[in-house]
């Protein structure tokens, strides 16, 4: 008898920065009949996994929406309790984080965490800033709308002119200074929003959303939206082919 042919292996095109809306957690929670903080510590783990399965892939920046500016308006227990969890994952799995090759950055702003939490922010940083395997932003306490007030203070600060001010001095004082923007955004949960995310720099980004709430969001998952965006032809504006 003729031998099966074995399936063929899908292509994948790899982006080099991915974006993820990490949303879901509290539904998933609800429809387990688990308290909302139960997701989101699933959702941390499941974090792990997706570092892991990008660094496998060679995806070499992501950059994760963690918590938003508007998140402070939830109830006062459910923001503690995910301050809790960014300092259990700094204690955790910083040393493993570091040992693999993950520089870690911050995107947002730290003034509103407690000065213990910002201390180890800023000390996971450190450690790792010249790790190049992976570059993890973790965008918490963040919000683009203020990413980009953030920006004009600088520049205003700066003194610049007027006319001097162009999208590239913009950029130099966006949080992701120096950082590629996203090639794709990816939202779990279903939810058809840009959430403030990234408002600037996913002007030209791929977006790819699935009804998966994150916590299930697994390597499997994240092939499937990478093997979509394999198919996408990125124009950035552009007619590729003038004569069609």
């Amino acid at each position: 008898m003729p031998k099966k042919r074995s399936p063929e292996k899908r292509e994948l095109r790899i982006p080099a920065h991915l974006a993820i809306i990490m949303d879901g957690n509290g539904r998933w929670a609800r429809s387990r009949g688990l308290p909302r903080q139960a997701g989101h510590r699933a959702g941390t783990e499941n974090l792990r996994r997706t570092i892991k399965a990008c660094g496998d892939l060679g995806i070499k920046i992501l950059t994760v929406y963690a918590f938003s500016t508007e998140n402070w308006g939830r109830p006062d227990r459910e923001v503690k309790g995910l301050m809790n969890i960014l300092a259990d994952v700094i204690d955790r799995e910083l040393s493993e984080l570091h040992a693999n090759g993950v520089r870690l950055r911050h995107i947002g702003e730290l003034k509103q965490l407690s000065s213990k939490l910002q201390d180890k922010v800023r000390g996971a940083i450190e450690l790792t800033k010249e790790n190049r395997a992976l570059t993890l932003n973790v965008a918490w306490n963040y919000g683009g709308r203020q990413e980009i007030v953030h920006a004009i203070r600088e520049i205003v600060k700066a003194g610049v002119k007027p006319e001097e001010v162009d999208e590239a001095l913009i950029e130099q004082h966006l949080y992701t200074a120096g950082l590629p923007d996203p090639d794709l955004i990816i939202r779990t949960s279903g939810e058809l929003r840009f959430s403030n995310y990234l408002i600037w720099q996913g002007a030209y980004s791929e977006y790819y959303v699935t009804p998966t709430y994150w916590p299930d969001f697994d390597r499997a998952e994240l092939e499937k939206a990478l093997e979509n965006f394999g198919q996408r032809e990125r124009r950035f504006g552009l007619v590729l082919n003038p004569s069609d």
